[in-house]
């Protein structure tokens, strides 16, 4: 997921955050290892990985604060 913006996260689920959440983090694991191997190519695309991951955390903490909007009565 590349160029991810707060706006395109805040469009997804609970299920879809959370199921990108954990990619991330695979691949975050995956950088890091390449990095302390010194096969890492692309060293810009850990800083973009991790900065997804804070946006992820962050979307998902307003919708758990954000109560649903309840239904007026008549």
């Amino acid at each position: 997921m590349k160029g991810t913006t707060a706006t395109d996260l805040r469009a997804m689920s609970h299920d879809q955050l959370n199921d990108e959440l954990i990619k991330l983090r695979k691949e975050q694991f995956n950088l890091r290892f390449q990095k302390a191997t010194g096969q890492l190519e692309k060293t810009a695309r850990v800083r973009v990985v991790r900065r997804t991951i804070a946006k992820i955390n962050t979307v998902l903490g307003e919708k758990v604060k954000t109560p649903t909007p309840a239904k007026k009565k008549a």
